[in-house]
């Protein structure tokens, strides 16, 4: 600011010069005199004003430094402290660092003694451990691995005992809780459920007054017998037996109209190809009028109406079928009875589980006359005669050929199994019974644990005597599950197979 002053002094000053000499120049040497004498005065002036000005600018100056150097040294006062302070802080962080190194110095001191103590140590239960291992070794007669190897059989031995301690609880719950209700409902349908055992009828026997009949019916060069072979499509077998006849053939109906009528001209006496064939044609009317009525015995005992007359009749046929000794027809009422039981019990429909039932073996009449199964064959007789799709379907999946669409399709396999897998059902061939026994008793000794083992119960239970030495008795449990599933998977059988598992310990002691 007072700069400002200095310049603007100037600046009057010069202009002040400049004004006198404009003056003295235009005004003349008359006048010069006074306007000099008033230039003077008014430099006079001008300096004056200026010195003023300088000196009230300096002035003002000089205070403002001095407010302006308290204002810093005020600031470098604060700074200074601060900076004081800051230092003062670092000065006591720079000791709190310093103890802790010193004290992580020393803790790195005592761990690194106590690390090579822990060495020593280390080194000294080594060679302790492997004195120690030395002598159980020599105290044993076992190396490491021996024991290690012996240790780990003995852990497998607790695994395995927990393992078969599991799964008699798994099994026991899943009975309980599973099978509770099916077995209620299956076992309540068997009871109510009245049915035959097994009726031998693969060859028809018929006896003779004499064996003196047996010429008289091959007749002259053999003509009786070739008529009565031709006309009923089976073979008389007439050997050694005594005062008997067999009569074989793959078809039961032929068969029976065969015997009928052999036993007719044994009565009558008089045999001749003429009087055969009269009696072969009244024993084909005798037979359908059996096959006819017992097609509707069947069908008022399983409750069933509205068939056509031609699956009564085919059912009627059934009546002469036998599967591994078992009437088809019975069967087929039987499983009948057991579908319209279990399916009353679950809430389903009784008439159609009934019904497919009832129908479920049908192709069975026909199948020595038709290639294919009795499945196929029964599907397209079903059809011929306008069934519904849901008896139908029951018919196709009742040994899983097709897959079952209803519930009741379901029950008829069940139904079906039962009736055929219960105990005097069915029968087998001798050949086939004893391979089964024999392969029955082949998984089980070829076991591991097994001594001795017994088909029993024709079949249906094996009785297995375990090595004591090598079977626990908290072992015996999962040996049964073993042979079981053995026998599950390399046998083919009816029914269920029961495996008892018996061990003993004998000790054997003579008092001297």
């Amino acid at each position: 600011m007072s700069l400002i002053t200095v310049i603007v002094g100037i600046v009057a000053i010069l202009l002040g010069i400049l004004i006198g000499y404009i003056l003295r120049k235009n005004i003349g040497e008359k006048t010069i005199g006074s306007a000099e004498q008033k230039a003077r005065n008014l430099i006079l002036d001008a300096e004056n004003r200026s010195e003023t000005i300088k000196k009230e600018r300096q002035l003002e100056a000089k205070e403002e430094a001095h407010r302006m150097r308290s204002e810093v040294e005020k600031e470098v006062r604060e700074r200074r402290a601060e900076v004081q302070r800051s230092e003062r802080r670092l000065v006591q962080k720079e000791e709190a660092v310093d103890k802790k190194l010193e004290s992580i110095e020393k803790k790195e001191e005592r761990i690194s003694q106590h690390e090579k103590d822990i060495v020593r140590k280390k080194n000294e239960l080594e060679k302790t451990l492997d004195r120690q291992i030395a002598e159980l070794e020599k105290i044993s007669g076992y190396t490491a691995d021996e024991a290690k190897a012996l240790l780990l059989e003995d852990i497998e031995k607790d695994c395995r005992k927990e393992a078969s301690q599991l799964i008699k609880e798994i099994e026991t719950k899943a009975k309980d809780e599973a099978d509770k209700t099916a077995k209620e409902i299956i076992t309540g349908a068997i009871q109510r459920c009245a049915a035959d055992h097994v009726a031998e009828s693969t060859l028809s026997v018929v006896n003779l007054p004499s064996d003196d009949m047996k010429g008289r019916i091959i007749g002259r060069e053999g003509r009786n017998i070739r008529t009565i072979e031709t006309l009923t499509g089976v073979d008389l077998i007439i050997d050694d037996t005594p005062e008997a006849v067999i009569v074989s053939g793959f078809d039961p109906v032929r068969r029976e109209v065969a015997r009928i009528a052999l036993e007719k001209l044994i009565v009558d006496g008089r045999i001749h190809p003429a009087k055969i064939e009269e009696m072969i044609q009244k024993a084909q009317k005798e037979v359908n009028q059996t096959i006819r009525a017992e097609g509707e015995q069947a069908t008022f005992e399983a409750g069933i109406h509205n068939l056509h007359p031609e699956l009564v009749k085919l059912l009627g046929r059934l009546h002469y079928r036998t599967s591994y000794g078992q009437n088809v027809l019975k069967h087929s009422i039987e499983v009948s009875h057991l579908a319209g039981l279990m399916a009353g019990e679950l809430g389903f429909d009784v008439k159609l589980a009934k019904r497919a039932g009832l129908l479920h073996d049908i192709g069975k009449a026909l199948d020595h006359e038709y290639e294919g199964t009795h499945v196929d064959i029964g599907i397209q007789i079903l059809k011929k005669y306008k069934e519904s799709e849901a008896v139908i379907n029951g018919v196709a999946a009742h040994h899983g050929d097709y897959d079952p669409k209803t519930q009741e399709a379901v029950l008829i396999a069940a139904a079906d199994a039962l009736s055929a897998a219960r105990p005097g059902a069915r029968r087998e061939t001798l050949d086939v019974y004893i391979k089964r026994l024999e392969k029955l008793e082949e998984i089980a000794n070829t076991t591991p644990g097994v001594d001795k083992s017994y088909a029993i119960q024709a079949g249906r239970e094996i009785r297995i005597i375990a090595k004591p030495e090598e079977v626990k008795d908290d072992e015996i449990a999962l040996l049964a599950r073993d042979i079981s599933k053995r026998i599950e998977s390399e046998l083919e059988y009816p029914g269920q197979i029961k495996v008892n598992v018996v061990r003993e310990t004998r000790a054997v002691d003579y008092a001297k």
